[in-house]
């Protein structure tokens, strides 16, 4: 139920000279889219990454012949040839939450918004958004005490937060990945400049404290304030000031921890300036701050969406000028095809820098990468066919020493992809046998 008395868009609480904006609430009218310790016998913290790509792959250029570790890596994998003994493709994993389910179009919101949750999403361009919890939410409230940030969520490329994208699903579902709840998604941060210095910054200064201070009082003024604005408010808009409050609280516990934990030593890295032009420049430049995060242990968990799903990026720098979702509807024409493979093989050469900086940075007994899982695929298989059965997926790292690396892994047919995130939190001591549409683990990794 919507109330009568609008609100205006620029509503602000005020109280004690203390202004703060508000979410868009259903009172503001129709929408429009706008743009620690080491564990125990370990000599360092296990760490997972979540890579997303969009539109699915050419999966004859993606999927080894051969199982096993007797398998070679096709066209679109050859740039990990460096790093084949640490990874592991996984074929046969299947995302059935992102499939219709009678909900009729929108396989790509549903692709993105299902990746990391099992969940399936309401089919609205509302605010009565839902999904379901992702797991890298669930490892961040499980060990996110452990760090600076209990996870930080990156993209390099701009998503609305409303609106309708793809077939009367709201814009959140094609550029969210993370989502903290079942109804509040957690928007990517894609300027580096941005997140690293959220990483990053300096010793608080005597004015940063005071401000710290400031920011931490608002909470209750606003909190107080905004207690006459509930008696105008419909069950939805109260639900999101509700969570939009919580999201304040967590900046201040987040705030609060930082001040416990001891100081960071800032690394020897140049501050990003912004967005780089390049997109490849954008791409490396979020890879290496991943690397620094889990170096410098700020985090342990990271959500990365190189685009968003159903993406119409055109790529002129490799010589495909089309924008990829238009191509990955190739119809079979076989010119379209190798264009999707020059994308296809463009975002895994973005894989294998990661990859490779992460082999290359050493710590304890081995190497960063022998101390991550760093999972990469898509919620869309052949993105001609929308079909979400036999998915991309590739798992790259030691994690600690509990994975066996360097093969190709076929699963049973319509194992649920969220088997895979069910293994990956047990091995970042999470002890959950069952999220989203799960089955339970995967014993062969």
């Amino acid at each position: 139920m919507i109330p009568s008395n609008k609100l205006s868009r620029r509503t602000v609480l005020r109280s004690m000279g203390v202004a703060v904006s508000l979410p868009w609430l259903e009172a503001m009218g129709p929408v429009t889219a706008w743009s620690a310790e080491t564990p125990a016998g370990k000599t360092a913290p296990n760490r997972m990454a979540f890579i997303y790509v969009p539109n699915g792959k050419n999966m004859d250029d993606w999927t080894p012949k051969a199982e096993g570790t007797d398998f070679d890596l096709p066209a679109i994998l050859q740039p990990l040839a460096s790093v084949k003994d640490k990874l592991m493709v996984l074929s046969g994993l299947t995302a059935d939450k992102a499939r219709a389910h009678g909900d009729g179009g929108g396989d790509h919101a549903r692709a993105l918004a299902s990746f990391l949750t099992g969940a399936q999403a309401r089919k609205t361009d509302g605010t009565d958004i839902r999904v379901g919890v992702s797991v890298d939410q669930i490892a961040a409230s499980r060990i996110g005490e452990k760090t600076r940030l209990a996870s930080l969520e990156i993209g390099c490329e701009h998503g609305a937060m409303a609106g309708n994208c793809d077939s009367g699903y709201s814009c959140v579902y094609s550029s969210t990945m993370s989502w903290r709840s079942a109804t509040q998604p957690l928007p990517k941060e894609v300027n580096p400049k941005l997140v690293f210095e959220r990483l990053f910054a300096s010793t608080p200064d005597a004015n940063r404290a005071k401000r710290d201070a400031r920011r931490k009082s608002i909470l209750d003024f606003v909190s107080q304030d905004s207690k006459d604005l509930t008696g105008r408010l419909g069950r939805n808009d109260v639900r999101k000031l509700d969570e939009y409050f919580s999201a304040i609280r967590d900046i201040e516990l987040r705030i609060e921890r930082a001040e416990k934990l001891p100081p960071i030593k800032a690394p020897d890295y140049a501050a990003p300036a912004g967005i780089p032009a390049a997109y490849d420049e954008h791409i490396r430049l979020m890879c290496d701050i991943v690397v620094l995060a889990f170096q410098a242990d700020v985090t342990r968990v990271v959500s990365f969406v190189l685009a968003n799903e159903g993406s119409n990026k055109p790529y002129p720098f490799i010589e495909v000028p089309e924008g990829h979702h238009d191509l990955s509807h190739h119809g079979g024409d076989d010119a379209k095809k190798a264009k999707i493979r020059k994308i296809n093989l463009f975002h895994t050469q973005q894989l294998a820098y990661l990859l490779q900086k992460l082999k290359s940075t050493p710590e304890g007994d081995g190497s960063l990468l022998d101390h991550a899982m760093i999972a990469y695929g898509s919620g869309n298989s052949d993105g001609n066919a929308h079909n979400h059965d036999n998915l991309p997926i590739l798992l790259a790292g030691g994690g600690c020493g509990t994975l066996k690396t360097g093969r190709h892994v076929r699963f049973a047919n319509e194992t649920p992809l969220n088997n895979l995130w069910v293994s990956m939190l047990n091995r970042m001591e999470v002890d959950l046998t069952q999220i989203g549409d799960s089955t339970g683990g995967l014993s062969q990794l």
